[in-house]
C-alpha cells in the first residue's frame, strides 16, 4: 500500500487502529495497550524505511464512537461494563502509542477523527435542556482527555494532536433519546456554527475527516457541507480539508445493502466500478470554488520585498 500510494502520488493519512483488533487480544486488557503501541511504532518505522518520509497517522479512529459501540454491545464487549471506562482505556492506549511512535520517528504527525454531533432537547423544560446539553458536550470528552484538559492522569497533552478531525453525516443530529433531526428543521444546527465552536475551543487546524450521503442525496449533501465550510472559514475557523468518505460504494454494515456513496459505484458484472457522474460533477464544482477562494487569499498576501 505504501508503494501504491507513492506511485499514485497520494499522501495517505494512515489509520493505525480502526476498530478491529487481533482475535487473540482482549481489547480491554493492558496487553492490548502494549501490543497496540508496539504495532504503531513498527508501522511508523516501516513507513520511514519504505518512503523516506515521516508518517501522518490517525492513532485511533473515533474513540467516542468506538467506546459507545462497545458499551451498548454494537461491538464485542471489552473490560468491565462501567460507563466511560473503555473510552479512558482507549485514551491510555493512544497516549502510549504516540510515545512509541515518536520514539520511532519524532517527525511523525497525528491527525484525529471524532464524530461532530448535535443533540437537541425534546422539550424546553429546564431539566431536559440541561440533559441534552450535557449529552452534547460529551462529544468533546475524547479530545479533552487527549489534550490533558480533563483527567490529566490519563497522560494527555496538547501536543498529542496536530489536526482536529471531525466526522459529519446527515444522521449526526438528533433529539435526546429521540429520532434524527432532518436538515431544514428548526432544531437542526448549521454545520458552520459547529465548526466555529470547535475552532474556538481548541485553536488547532481542523478538517472534515469523513462526510457523505447515500444515493441521490450525495451531491446535495456535498454541496451543503462545502458551503458551510466556506462560511466557517469566513468566520475564522481554520478548516483545511474535506474528506469524502467512503470514496467507493460498499456493503452496508448492518444489512449488506449496496450503499451507493462516494465517487465510484458498486462492482459491476464485468468486475469494474463506474464513476457516479453527479457526484463527480459536484465535486469538480466545489473544488473550483475552494480554489478560487484560496487563490484570492494568496493574491491578497502583501509582498514584503515591495514594502507592501
Amino acid at each position: 500500500m505504501l508503494d501504491a500510494a507513492s506511485a499514485a502520488g497520494v499522501q495517505v493519512i494512515w489509520d493505525i487502529f480502526h476498530y478491529g483488533s487481533p482475535d487473540h487480544l482482549d481489547q480491554g486488557s493492558e496487553q492490548m495497550i502494549q501490543s497496540y503501541a508496539s504495532f504503531a511504532a513498527e508501522a511508523i518505522r516501516l513507513h520511514r524505511a519504505v518512503t523516506g518520509k515521516a508518517a501522518v497517522v490517525c492513532p485511533i479512529n473515533e474513540i467516542s464512537f468506538f467506546a459507545w459501540a462497545v458499551e451498548v454491545g454494537y461491538f464485542p464487549p471489552a473490560g468491565p461494563r462501567k460507563r466511560g471506562w473503555f473510552k479512558r482505556h482507549l485514551v491510555k492506549a493512544a497516549v502510549q502509542g504516540i510515545r512509541a511512535m515518536r520514539e520511532a520517528d519524532p517527525e511523525c504527525r497525528f491527525v484525529w477523527a471524532e464524530p461532530l454531533i448535535h443533540i437537541a432537547p425534546r422539550d424546553r423544560t429546564r431539566q431536559e435542556v440541561r440533559r441534552a446539553e450535557r449529552a452534547r458536550q460529551g462529544q468533546f470528552e475524547a479530545y479533552d482527555m487527549l489534550m490533558g484538559r480533563i483527567e490529566p492522569g490519563l497522560g494527555g497533552a496538547e501536543d498529542l494532536i496536530d489536526v482536529i478531525g471531525l466526522n459529519f453525516y446527515p444522521h449526526n443530529q438528533w433529539y435526546l433519546h429521540g429520532p434524527t433531526i432532518p436538515m431544514g428543521h428548526h432544531e437542526y444546527r448549521a454545520l458552520s456554527e459547529m465548526l466555529v465552536e470547535v475552532a474556538r475551543r481548541y485553536a488547532k487546524p481542523l478538517y472534515i475527516a469523513e462526510t457523505g450521503a447515500e444515493g441521490s442525496a450525495g451531491p446535495a449533501w456535498l454541496h451543503y457541507v462545502c458551503d458551510e465550510v466556506r462560511t466557517a472559514i469566513s468566520q475564522g475557523a481554520p478548516v483545511e480539508g474535506i474528506c469524502l468518505y467512503p470514496i467507493t460504494a460498499y456493503p452496508g454494515w448492518d444489512n449488506s445493502r449496496h450503499a451507493e456513496v462516494g465517487l465510484f459505484s458498486v462492482i459491476h458484472a464485468d468486475g469494474l466500478r463506474r464513476v457516479r457522474q453527479p457526484m463527480a460533477d459536484e465535486l469538480g464544482r466545489q473544488q473550483k470554488l475552494f480554489a478560487d477562494i484560496f487563490d484570492s487569499r494568496d493574491l491578497a498576501v502583501p509582498d514584503d520585498r515591495s514594502g507592501g
